[in-house]
């Protein structure tokens, strides 16, 4: 591995879960680190535990002296696509000269001269690349993974070895990041509509799809669903649930909680498998996942003990109470195909138990372009609780708000509340299962929503 002493890298925007990844990655390796986010968060201070300069002001003079004092030829500045043109340490850096890019440009820089293994899809890609990456790790592959999520078993989002012989990557579509990539083998999960606001029209965001799987000539490994849009490409393997080719899983059955399954994939057939992470839609996640860990080289036996250690991704059908009187599931569920997956294996898990969803919409583009598939996912659920649109880059459309989307749900017990109100709706209310889902500022609720829960149903 090549060294970077001496390297000045500033990240703006640094506490984002695939910046603070590369952050991690470029100071591990020798180079001087520093950047901004917005407010501090858990990411933000384990950075600034492991030495990184992270600062929550966009005064440019709040840069570190060693970084205003640096030749502008030394420094190389690292944004997400979500930074403003206005923002004022990207005009500081602009004026002073220093070369910006994009951090899936730098994500391409760090992979393109070693193998690596890219995640790509709408939903699900963050928790087959992190059970992937856990995969190879127990199966004594050495690999760096960059995951757009917390891994339950590292607490990281991101896992460095000086010695790795394979990266794992999630590969993002939105901005059409994932074509900075040249990976050696690909997955794409799934394909449904999202980002239109970046790509349009979801033809568009199919090209870019297609355009994604040419990047490499190694295997392409996709969901069955998604098949046709690959046609003529050669080395392309489909995965799913109930399919009838290879890699399929099969015996599918829950046991003491788990999910336990057949699988047969690369010839062999693994009986009796345990799945370590619940949901249905995860045991999909794991035939994508196994299938590539055994192309790399992982045996049959250490899959077995990887799967079953696997606990998951945070806030990836993340159970935070499983009582006897109140279970709470905390879900990033925030397209309706994801509120179909989750709610589905919430329901299959607890048949007999009433389900409150908390859902907190994200951007309100996605809200409007979505509205009636968010109507008929939501209306799954017992109960809704609706929280206010998470704007994240976008300024408000008009009429495109909470009450707005409430009424496109046809269910009867269903409001909307505030984020105070929420909490004490929960103090008051009855409650057998609680689902919170969303990608937004919502994960912040989650502690004090299981404190309340907890106390309410303390046995």
């Amino acid at each position: 591995m090549s060294t970077h002493n001496g390297h000045k890298l500033y990240f703006i925007g640094v506490g984002g879960i695939g910046m603070s990844g590369l952050a991690r990655y470029f100071r591990r390796h020798g180079a001087e680190v520093a950047g901004y986010d917005r407010t501090p968060s858990e990411l933000t201070n384990q950075l600034l535990s492991e030495g990184v300069d992270v600062q929550f002001d966009e005064d440019p003079r709040m840069i570190p002296e060693e970084f205003r004092n640096a030749s502008p030829a030394d420094v190389m500045v690292v944004r997400t696509p979500a930074v403003p043109a206005s923002s004022p340490l990207l005009k500081y850096w602009e004026e002073r000269g220093a070369r910006i890019v994009k951090r899936a440009e730098v994500l391409g820089m760090v992979t393109r001269d070693q193998k690596t293994l890219a995640v790509a899809g709408t939903h699900g890609k963050t928790t087959v690349s992190t059970m992937l990456a856990h995969l190879l790790t127990v199966g004594r592959v050495r690999c760096n993974a960059f995951l757009g999520g917390i891994a339950v078993n590292y607490g990281t989002n991101v896992l460095l070895n000086d010695d790795a012989v394979v990266n794992v990557v999630e590969a993002d579509e939105y901005d059409r990041s994932f074509l900075k990539l040249q990976p050696s083998g690909s997955v794409i999960t799934a394909m449904d509509p999202d980002h239109l606001d970046i790509y349009g029209t979801p033809e568009a965001m199919f090209e870019a799809y297609t355009a994604f799987a040419t990047l490499g000539d190694g295997p392409l490994l996709v969901h069955e669903r998604i098949a046709s849009h690959f046609d003529g490409r050669p080395g392309v393997t489909t995965y799913a649930l109930g399919s009838i080719g290879e890699p399929r899983a099969e015996e599918l059955r829950v046991e003491r909680g788990a999910y336990h399954f057949d699988l047969y994939a690369e010839g062999l057939v693994l009986k009796d498998l345990r799945l370590g992470m619940p949901g249905r839609h995860n045991v999909e996640n794991a035939i994508a996942a196994s299938t590539m860990a055994l192309r790399t080289g992982v045996t049959a036996d250490l899959l077995r003990l990887g799967l079953d250690s696997f606990r998951g991704v945070s806030r990836r059908f993340e159970t935070r109470i499983a009582g006897p009187e109140v279970v709470y599931i905390d879900d990033y569920a925030h397209h309706p195909r994801e509120l179909d997956a989750c709610i589905a294996s919430v329901r299959e898990m607890y048949p007999d138990k009433r389900i409150t969803g908390i859902f907190q919409p994200h951007l309100f583009s996605r809200t409007r372009d979505l509205a009636k598939d968010f109507g008929r996912s939501l209306s799954a659920l017992d109960e809704l609780l609706l929280l206010d649109i998470y704007p994240a880059r976008e300024e408000p459309l008009p009429g495109i708000t909470s009450h707005w989307l409430l009424e496109q749900v046809p269910m009867e017990v269903k409001e909307c509340v505030t984020r105070e109100g929420l909490l004490e709706e929960l103090r008051q209310r009855d409650v057998q299962v609680v689902v919170t889902l969303g990608a937004g500022d919502i994960d912040r609720l989650v502690p004090r929503i299981e404190t309340i829960l907890n106390e309410r149903y303390r046995s």
